[in-house]
């Protein structure tokens, strides 16, 4: 009997295809884009049947494991594990270690199902028979990777080849092709014998560490030295940094995909997306009577074919046809819909210049493990940010050498600390930390915490943090 399936996310990816939303430090992974959770928190939602699944494996970049862990909290899903990647190193390293990890907790004979934390899928009835046919398909040795029945000639995603049926319900994969040009595109559609490239994979254990030591030897011992010499670090296992590094940065398709002779595919009719543009955002979405998406904030008058987004500033768009408007706090982005696979180029010019490389790599609302904040406003000597804490926790207790702070809580309950006296502070009650003074915010209560914090001083960097005693091991 095939025991359960052990999921592992892959969840480390720092992509700015999404920008002016997505940026370096908030990739698009843990962004709500539409409804109430992100495309993570959907991930791990497709994987919390537990007769089916056992708990996941995330593997992400050590900047986002606060991000990681409070995004399965709120959902109430429970974690095997979240192991921190030092460096990038691509996806081979990464599932490597994640299987290495795997095969400590659940054997080598157990069967992992690597997912990426950014993709979008709909049809859950055919998404779970497709993993029926993958996992019996893994259980007798191959390595098995969805194909997506493709419904237009895309030019974003990678195709596989169809070959050899066989009887367990997949096929044997008889080629990999990188992303193809319009014309080799619908050339490729049109034969039906071509798949997207989802970058879905099921394997035993045993079978992709044997692959891996074969076919990619240098990314498994880079692997297996990186877990032998980690460490867990309260509720993360932080991998080897100088081991991991030492791993080629390659992915599974070249790794170990278009080597092996183990390689099948499972044919996958469900709704498909990795969210990789714009225009992938405007194809998932409801579209009225002119073809427009619009989400949050947004008007289109006399427009058709677009997709208009804001969280914030209204945005109004008029006699436009096919463009892509986005609106973050501190940026907006125009261009064209079909142009739109291309957004890393402006990212890249704007992060090549010094007044706007920050718009590229930080987002005006940062999560950190206690809760986040928003940047309000920033003048000559002073700042306004809104701080969100999360009930039951509290930030460092900390001090700060060039600033003192002001804060007016606006909803919930605070406890703050300030020296050596701790006082409550309600709704529409201030209080004021000198310079200098050691002091703490805490959430006692049941609901979100939201202060306004207004900072005033000679220097107001978020390194002006002399933290005295931290809960989450930071210094």
């Amino acid at each position: 009997m095939i025991g359960k399936i052990i999921p592992v996310i892959i969840a480390g990816g720092k992509g700015t295809r999404l920008w002016p939303l997505s940026r370096a430090s908030a990739p698009k992974q843990f962004i709500q884009f539409a409804g109430n959770r992100t495309l993570f928190q959907a991930t791990l939602s497709r994987v919390s049947d537990t007769d089916v699944y056992e708990a996941p494996i995330v593997i992400t970049n050590e900047e986002f494991r606060f991000l990681v862990a409070e995004q399965a909290r709120e959902l109430d899903i429970a974690l095997s594990g979240v192991i921190l990647e030092p460096v990038a190193r691509n996806t081979a390293p990464a599932v490597a270690a994640a299987t290495i990890y795997a095969a400590s907790r659940f054997g080598t004979d157990a069967i992992v199902q690597v997912l990426a934390a950014d993709h979008e899928i709909t049809d859950i009835d055919e998404y779970f028979s497709a993993i029926k046919t993958a996992r019996a398909a893994a259980g007798a040795g191959k390595i098995v990777t969805f194909g997506i029945t493709p419904t237009e000639p895309a030019t974003g995603y990678g195709y596989i080849e169809v070959g050899k049926a066989l009887p367990t319900g997949v096929s044997l994969v008889k080629r990999f092709v990188e992303k193809p040009d319009r014309a080799n595109a619908e050339k490729m559609v049109s034969s039906g014998n071509f798949l997207w490239n989802s970058g879905i994979f099921m394997f035993r254990v045993e079978q992709i560490l044997s692959e891996l030591s074969q076919l990619a030897p240098e990314v498994e011992e880079a692997a297996r030295a990186a877990i032998n010499d980690g460490k867990q670090d309260l509720d993360f296992f932080r991998l080897d940094e100088t081991a991991f590094s030492r791993s080629p940065d390659i992915s599974m398709d070249y790794a170990v995909m278009e080597k092996t002779g183990n390689a099948a595919v499972v044919t996958a009719s469900f709704a498909w997306s990795d969210l990789g543009s714009w225009d992938a955002m405007w194809k998932l979405g409801a579209k009225d009577e002119s073809g427009n998406v619009a989400s949050g904030n947004a008007t289109l008058l006399n427009t058709k074919n677009s997709f208009a987004m804001s969280r914030h500033s209204h945005v109004a768009v008029q006699g436009l046809d096919g463009v892509a408007v986005i609106a973050s706090e501190d940026a907006v982005y125009v261009g064209r819909l079909e142009d739109s696979q291309n957004v890393g180029q402006i990212v890249k010019h704007l992060s090549s210049f010094k007044k706007t490389a920050a718009l590229t790599e930080t987002h005006p609302t940062s999560y950190r493990p206690w809760g986040g904040y928003t940047s309000i406003f920033n003048g000559d000597r002073f700042q306004v940010k809104r701080l969100f804490v999360t009930p039951g926790k509290k930030l460092s207790l900390q001090k700060h050498h060039h600033r003192s702070e002001h804060w007016i809580c606006v909803r919930g309950t605070a406890e703050v600390t300030i020296g050596e006296t701790t006082q409550t502070v309600r709704e529409n009650e201030s209080v004021y930390i000198p310079q200098g003074e050691v002091h703490r915010l805490a959430n006692p209560g049941k609901i979100l915490l939201e202060m306004i914090e207004v900072q005033t001083g000679s220097y107001l960097g978020e390194d002006d943090i002399i933290r005295i005693v931290d809960e989450f091991g930071r210094n």
